[in-house]
């Protein structure tokens, strides 16, 4: 063997062996000490995560060998506290921008930034969704700090919603900066117990204000899944949260110019129809569940919920009906009466921005006895909010099928799918509907009440209880249909079939497309 030949051969060996020591480092994240930490406490690190998202095996990483460009921080940031790429799930593609949090708390530099706006401009380019699994402090401070680090920020379209492919996100710990953005413009966000997420640390808040601030208080899961909103679902462990963002892109299509994909329907679906009779009392003064009723109408073991734990007397819910993606939107009389407030107004809209957006077909199953009223209601905005859902709902062109099973009373009559704001609707033959609840028009018209003037209040109560029923309604063609209860799911298949826009392949105009993403 020649030196030349010998000198090249070293020459190559020696690059392989740089190859997997730089390989290796970038593996080993923020080192064996910080990833055993976690393990302790029962938290998987970022690529566990990555792993347990992706099917086996499709794991295509993006930016392996990226650092810090701080020359102090080169050796010490692997993948610069961003782990990205594509692959599978449920062997359908998917990005994923994963927050290494033994990496400097995964804070956010231009270089991390700039991987995922590597990721966020190819998802909407090729039509895909994008996955985070986020978990940071925020902004990495050195690289951020002077005017030359603001200076260089670029910010024009990096939290630019359009909608064009599903976004998800899992926040596992401290969401600070970033990962609290990406969050809450997400169009599913789930939260593990024991998540924090803010626009500012406590620590930070505690130094501006001169007071104490509980982690949990500012902005913890609870917080999130029961005041502002924007918890999806909530999870126990890091599993079941990676679990629930895999179901959840089970309903969704790819992006927005497909429809969502098809699943078989299960066996014994729609057999319980005849349970509604029972499930559902006739007197609208008696309460019960309106969750019990999806499962039945739903195709079995299919429903899921979403925001269930905020605005709770209306649910919201995706699900199957003949093995194709819903979105149901319930009254439930179990809260509040199913009065609805200025939380489920936010809710309905929400949701039906991510139907329209997504080509998914609302169902509206309706028992309500109007928006709730009062001080407090009107100080949380509910005329704003009122009008938010009936424009929102005015935008929506997927397939709007509303069924009335009991009451149905005022405004909210159009905000569930009244006054031709449906495409199809019904109407149970037990149904009620007119503009106040009569017991209530009695007293306002007349002021009269049962205790003063007993029998006056009977006759003026007989007055205003006339013209009420589903057949009423039916008369000048308000109801397409009135139904037996038990005949619900079928009517909601044939209308599917029926508004299923064949000339679009089922496509809708995603006219919510650009609608905030929090408000």
């Amino acid at each position: 063997m020649t030196q030349e030949a010998v000198t090249t051969e070293e020459t190559k060996l020696t690059r392989e062996q740089e190859h997997e020591e730089r390989r290796a480092a970038a593996l080993a994240m923020g080192g064996p000490k910080k990833l055993e930490a976690r393990r302790a406490e029962g938290r998987l690190n970022a690529r566990e995560r990555v792993a347990l998202l992706l099917d086996p095996g499709t794991f295509r990483e993006s930016g392996l060998f990226t650092t810090s460009a701080v020359e102090a921080d080169r050796h010490k940031t692997p993948a610069d506290g961003k782990i990205t790429g594509t692959g599978e799930v449920d062997g359908r593609r998917a990005a994923v921008i994963a927050y290494d949090f033994t990496v400097k708390g995964s804070s956010s530099s231009p270089v991390s930034n700039k991987k995922m706006s590597h990721f966020k401009e190819l998802v909407g380019k090729v039509g895909m969704p994008l996955v985070y699994l986020s978990e940071s402090t925020g902004v990495r401070m050195p690289d951020a700090m002077g005017g030359t680090g603001m200076g260089n920020a670029n910010g024009k379209t990096r939290f630019l919603r359009k909608r064009e492919s599903p976004w998800v996100s899992a926040a596992f710990g401290y969401c600070f900066g970033s990962a609290a953005w990406h969050t809450v413009a997400a169009d599913f966000a789930v939260f593990r117990k024991g998540s924090v997420l803010a626009v500012s640390s406590p620590g930070l808040v505690s130094r501006a204000t001169g007071q104490q601030v509980d982690a949990q208080e500012l902005g913890g899961w609870k917080v999130h899944a029961e005041v502002t909103g924007y918890a999806d679902a909530v999870a126990d462990t890091d599993e079941e949260a990676i679990e629930l963002v895999r179901r959840f892109l089970s309903y969704m299509p790819a992006h927005n110019g497909e429809t969502p994909p098809l699943a078989p329907v299960p066996a014994g679906s729609g057999e319980r129809a005849a349970e509604l009779n029972q499930i559902v009392p006739e007197s609208r003064t008696q309460t019960y569940d309106v969750r019990k009723v999806i499962d039945i109408i739903a195709d079995t073991g299919s429903v899921f919920p979403i925001k269930a734990r905020y605005g709770k007397s209306l649910v919201t819910s995706l699900a199957r009906i003949g093995g194709q993606s819903v979105g149901i939107i319930a009254n439930n009389p179990m809260f509040k009466g199913g009065a609805l407030d200025g939380a489920a107004c936010d809710k309905a809209t929400s949701f039906l921005v991510l139907c329209d957006s997504y080509n998914i077909p609302v169902i509206m199953l309706v028992d309500q006895p109007g928006f709730l009223i009062g001080l407090d209601a009107e100080r949380n905005k509910v005329a704003g909010k009122i009008i938010n859902w009936m424009n929102a709902l005015s935008l929506v062109t997927v397939p709007k099928i509303a069924v009335t099973m009991r009451k149905n009373y005022g405004q909210a009559f159009i905000n569930m799918g009244g006054g031709g704001t449906a495409d199809a609707t019904a109407g149970w033959w037990s149904t009620e509907v007119s503009f106040m609840d009569p017991t209530s028009a009695v007293s306002v018209v007349h002021g009269l009440d049962p205790e003063s003037d007993p029998v006056m209040y009977e006759l003026r109560l007989a007055e205003m209880s006339k013209g009420t029923t589903a057949y009423d309604v039916a008369r000048v063609y308000g109801f397409e249909q009135v139904i037996d209860p038990a005949e619900t799911r079928e009517f909601i298949l044939g209308a599917l079939k029926d508004h299923y826009r064949a000339r679009t392949n089922g496509i809708g105009e995603h006219l919510l497309s650009l609608w905030p993403t929090s408000y």
